[in-house]
């Protein structure tokens, strides 16, 4: 059976994708299409400003691996990548860095900090974790994320008083080539068993093509979420939501389309 699903692969350096290398193993045949490009911004502040200055502040938060990538890519020049293993780094690490899901979590050991929190699975989970553990009127938590974050974390601290300092470095938009890579899927390899949505901008992004493109068969394809907010957005586009995976993992993800893709459509729930 085909599954279709909408992000971007694994960096090459890093081996297959785990989602793809996981759906491989029960006999799905996965196929990936980035929907998504990013544009870092407000770098050079981040470095100077945020980074720079651990002591300005009571520890991390990461919702998203895109906001790791800009951390990364400030670390490129010598200068900064020496300040951040001289002293930035350890500094840092005396205080909480917290992060959702296992990627996330992933890349924030690769610049060489600890994560917390990565069981969450979700925003709200995580606010849920942060708040059992920081106090009001401490130091703010530095947020770097996206120009499209919810306002769940956020919301949540604030009712405990606990500060936060969001700081954007990046921005989404719609892959240039998603309309053609979708076409051309279909056109190649029919209509696939089921389509994951990975984020609700995916959704916002690939609806429209993806029913022009099945047509008449749009209801005989499991869609699938990988965590609750993406199953909202896809439930208020009136896409039905045959599966969420339980935690944004390949093996959970692979669980919930099994079970979808069952004759009797059993539907894993939230």
């Amino acid at each position: 059976m085909k599954v279709l699903l909408l992000k971007d692969p694994k960096d090459k350096e890093s081996g297959p994708d785990p989602y793809v290398k996981e759906l491989g193993l029960y006999g799905f045949e996965a196929t990936l299409i980035p929907v998504l490009s990013f544009e870092f911004v407000s770098l050079e502040g981040l470095f100077e400003k945020q980074l720079s200055h651990p002591e300005c502040y009571g520890g991390l938060v990461f919702t998203s691996p895109r906001a790791l990538e800009a951390i990364k890519i400030c670390l490129r020049e010598n200068s900064k990548n020496e300040a951040w293993s001289k002293s930035l780094k350890q500094e840092w690490n005396a205080k909480p860095t917290y992060v959702v899901g296992k990627a996330t979590a992933s890349l924030v050991e690769e610049i060489g900090l600890c994560p917390q929190g990565e069981k969450s699975g979700n925003a709200e989970k995580l606010a849920e974790y942060i708040c059992s553990r920081e106090g009001p009127h401490s130091s703010p938590l530095l947020f770097p994320c996206g120009a499209l974050k919810r306002e769940v974390l956020p919301t949540a601290l604030k009712e405990k008083g606990i500060p936060l300092e969001s700081l954007t470095v990046y921005q989404t938009a719609q892959h240039e080539h998603l309309q053609q890579s979708l076409s051309s899927y279909f056109s190649q390899q029919g209509v696939p068993a089921s389509i994951v949505f990975f984020s609700p901008s995916g959704v916002k992004f690939c609806l429209q093509h993806i029913q022009k493109l099945s047509g008449d068969f749009a209801n005989r394809i499991k869609f699938a979420a990988i965590g609750p907010t993406t199953a909202e957005a896809m439930e208020a586009a009136g896409i039905p939501v045959s599966c969420t995976a339980e935690s944004p993992t390949p093996q959970d993800l692979t669980a919930g389309i099994q079970k979808a893709l069952r004759p009797q459509n059993c539907i894993l729930s939230e």
